[in-house]
Formats: C-alpha cells, sequence, structure tokens
C-alpha cells in the first residue's frame, strides 16, 4: 500500500542547550574617610533594630532537558535506497509491543517502502520509520508504520492499533543509551481510502515538507509529533479499504 499515494498489496504495512549568563557585578570597595565633623551618634541596641524578615520569593522550577536524537544514518544515503538498521525500538506498553525499527524510504512510484519476506521472516515483526519524515522526538512529525498481518494471516505488531487510546504510552527506545522518547496519544482515527487521501491528512499523517517533497520541517506548533499507521477495514479489490492512524505528541 501506498501511505503517500496508496497501492494494491496484499499484505498491507500499516507506518540544554541551556546557556547560562553569569553577570558578574565586582564593586570596588573604596576606603572610608576620617569624618570632620562631631561623631554620629551611635548606633541603636541590638535590642532596639527591627528583626529583618527574609524575603521569600516564588520558587522556579528549570524547564527539564529533553533529549533530541542526532544523525541515525548517513546524510548522502538516497531516500531510494533500501531499508538501513537504527539502534531504535518501539515500545506499545498497553498493545505488548516491543519491536526493532528499519529506516525506510521510497520504492518506485513514490510509495513508501514496505519490507516483506516469507512467513516466518522477522520483518513482520518489525517496525518501519519512515526517513523521509521527521526524526522522533524532534519538532515535526515523524512515522511510523507496522504490519497489521503476515501472508498466513496472523495478527502482527499493529493489528490491535485501534485499540490505543487518548493518553495511552509510546516508547522511542535508543539501544545503545537506554533512553527513552515518551509520546502520549492525542487521537486514533480510522479513514477510507479517499479520506487518507486528501491533502490535509496526509500532511497530518506525514508533515507538510515529506507530501509536498521538501523533506522535513518543524510543526507548526513547535512540538514533537509521531505518527502511527496501519491498515484496517475489509480486504477487496486486492487491498484494504480503510488505514487507522494513531496521532501522539512528545511527553514534556
Amino acid at each position: 500500500m501506498s501511505f503517500l499515494t496508496g497501492r494494491n498489496a496484499r499484505i498491507c504495512l500499516a507506518i540544554l542547550l541551556v546557556i547560562l549568563a553569569v553577570l558578574a557585578v565586582a564593586g570596588n570597595n573604596g576606603m572610608g574617610r576620617a569624618l570632620a565633623g562631631p561623631l554620629p551618634s551611635p548606633p541603636p541596641s541590638r535590642m532596639d533594630q527591627p528583626t529583618a524578615q527574609p524575603t521569600v520569593g516564588p520558587t522556579i522550577q528549570p524547564s527539564p532537558t529533553l533529549f533530541v536524537l542526532g544523525p541515525l544514518f548517513e546524510s548522502d544515503i538516497d531516500l531510494r535506497a533500501g531499508p538501513i538498521d537504527v539502534p531504535l525500538t518501539l515500545k506499545i506498553p498497553s498493545l505488548d509491543v516491543d519491536a526493532p525499527v528499519l529506516a525506510v524510504g521510497l520504492i518506485p512510484g513514490n510509495v513508501m517502502d514496505a519490507p516483506k519476506g516469507p512467513a516466518n521472516d522477522p520483518v513482520w515483526h518489525t517496525a518501519f520509520w519512515y526517513r523521509g519524515g521527521g526524526t522522533p522526538g524532534s519538532v515535526g512529525t515523524a512515522t511510523i508504520a507496522g504490519h497489521v498481518n503476515d501472508p498466513l494471516a496472523r495478527p502482527q505488531i499493529f493489528a490491535h492499533l485501534d485499540d490505543l487510546k487518548p493518553g495511552d504510552v509510546i516508547i522511542i527506545h535508543l539501544k545503545h543509551t537506554g533512553i527513552d522518547i515518551r509520546f502520549i496519544v492525542d487521537e486514533v482515527k480510522v479513514y477510507s481510502l479517499q479520506e487518507f487521501s486528501d491533502p490535509a491528512v496526509l500532511t497530518r499523517v506525514f508533515g507538510a515538507g515529506p507530501v509536498a517533497g521538501t523533506g522535513p520541517e518543524p510543526a507548526s506548533d513547535g512540538l514533537s509529533h509521531l505518527t502511527l499507521i496501519t491498515c484496517a477495514g475489509t480486504y477487496i479489490h486486492g487491498q484494504f479499504d480503510h488505514r487507522t492512524v494513531v496521532f501522539s505528541t512528545r511527553s514534556y
């Protein structure tokens, strides 16, 4: 199937820096001069002095430092090259999903790649991140798809994607550092193929840049979004007739 344009397929792919400014204001301590006039009155005794009250100001909590993924593959790799191993794992605790991630590009027809293999190939248990879009956790939209079933019609990683609910957690785990990037589900939508072809829907799923063919762009709301996608509905005329899409936003 094509997540960008639609495709017939028997098995359907679901898809600080903190700047610390220290202003050191050093006052020059001048030496005092002898008084020419009469001596001043002695200071009041300590008992006569008012007790200074401490000034209590509001407590300010620093903003958390957000980890941002660096490059996950060589920048000169063509988008039409094959899948690339990346050190990411997709976890969806409520669905018992714990899957490795492949970075995929485009195949002929400007279709998002949907790697397949024999029935018992690990690819059916793999999630696919579209590397022509945003990087998970960055400001923008990242899109990940997964198979709904395998050649034997056995349920695969995104078979129950439509069971997700707002508030559920999606995790992108960085394997070599152990860092988790957490997203919270905002909405789960099921689109017909006709609805899914609407440019406004595609822009929400993939981001404006990828749909226009200009590459990833920052999101207009300044947030980090992750979209999950798979097929749904009835298999007719060589393809499923609906798409399930999960929209989520990075947890700050």
